[in-house]
């Protein structure tokens, strides 16, 4: 029998990894979950690269040399955090080779303090693509409104984004329409269009965790029945958007010229409500030409006991949109929702990178009071 991953990966669906870690590339765990559970490729955050560089001493080393060298506390972050994501890279190239780089794909994050900043992520975007210095990596930009811009400027410099934060139908309409803009102008630029690769990051369990908050607070038979559902509803909906328009003769244009679609990713697939299944933000969000990133629990849920029924995206849109409707009805503002949790995400990245601003310095300082 194949394993739930197998059968996931034979629906369309590409298993990354929603972490990354120096442990987990020199302990051959990675390799391990490529082999086993069908994971190919990888995304990070700057609360992944938080945790990571701050538990454990796997970092010690690194830190003490950079600290010998007399580097800073942005500089150090900026080597640890490249060198880990060009190492996973290379574990990943053989795949990116085998599907001409649609996979074996590794994310690195802009500093999530430049979200509001477009010539700053920009430059930023540029920076870390040169410094990984791998075709198989991909810049992440969050989704503000001052990402946009940046989006089309970094896609048109023939760099590959994944742009992340996404809640709303219409801000995943803007993001689409930032990708094609940004592939027309490196059509113009003379970059080949085959080699630019993207992934649209749409955020799925935090949409629950907050509607559930209000549905709870309504407290009728009729809210209680909704709860659960807007998360799944809603990114159906993103990959009716996404079927809608790279179905344009617009796309047409830039896939004659070799385009590549922008794939739509689930991310935030980790269920927070235990009363749901473990692999809710899966199995039900099935499709081909989707990416789901998953923490390793999720992958570990959906491997061990996942049931995968194949496309459970497709023909539902009526029954997404009614999901919507009646949230409305019940006085739950979906633009409202999208608009803090949008917020939420930024201000919870921005913590994430502070605190390890914080304890980096404070590792570094240890370091050059031992040498």
């Amino acid at each position: 029998m194949t394993t739930p991953t197998q059968q996931l990966s034979d629906a369309g669906v590409s298993i990354w990894l929603d972490d990354l870690s120096r442990g987990r590339l020199s302990s051959g765990g990675l390799q391990k979950l490529i082999d086993q559970k069908n994971v190919v490729g990888v995304t990070t955050n700057p609360s992944i690269f938080q945790a990571a560089i701050t538990s454990g001493t796997d970092y010690d080393a690194a830190i003490a040399g950079l600290a010998a060298r007399g580097a800073g506390v942005e500089e150090t972050i900026f080597e640890i955090t490249t060198t880990d994501v060009a190492d996973a890279c290379d574990l990943f190239a053989p795949i990116a080779a085998a599907t001409n780089g649609v996979d074996g794909r590794v994310s690195i994050e802009v500093d999530p303090r430049l979200a509001w900043d477009t010539v700053g992520t920009i430059a930023e975007a540029k920076q870390l693509f040169k410094k990984v210095d791998k075709d198989n990596v991909l810049i992440k930009i969050p989704a503000t409104l001052e990402g946009l811009e940046a989006i089309t400027s970094v896609l048109a410099e023939g760099i590959s984004v994944n742009v992340t934060l996404i809640f709303s139908l219409e801000r995943y309409r803007a993001v689409i329409n930032a990708f094609q803009a940004g592939l027309e102008q490196a059509k113009e630029n003379g970059h080949d269009l085959s080699k630019i690769h993207s992934v649209a990051s749409f955020f799925v369990s935090r949409v629950d965790t907050e509607i559930d908050k209000r549905l709870d607070a309504i407290g009728t038979d009729e809210a209680r029945a909704l709860k659960g559902k807007a998360g799944v509803a809603n990114a159906r909906l993103a990959y009716q958007v996404y079927e809608e328009l790279f179905a344009t003769e617009r796309w047409e244009v830039l896939a004659q010229a070799g385009a590549r679609r922008q794939r739509p990713l689930w991310a935030s697939t980790g269920v927070k409500d235990p009363a749901y299944s473990d692999t809710l933000y899966v199995t039900e969000l099935a499709a081909a030409d989707v990416v789901n990133t998953m923490p390793e629990k999720t992958l570990d849920a959906t491997f061990d006991h996942g049931v995968v029924t194949g496309d459970t995206i497709t023909g539902t849109y009526e029954e997404a949109q009614e999901v919507l409707n009646a949230l409305e009805r019940l006085g739950v503002s979906y633009n409202d929702v999208v608009t803090l949790l949008e917020s939420e995400g930024l201000d919870k990245f921005v913590a994430s990178w502070k605190e390890l601003l914080a304890d980096v310095e404070g590792a570094l300082s240890t370091a050059r009071k031992a040498s």
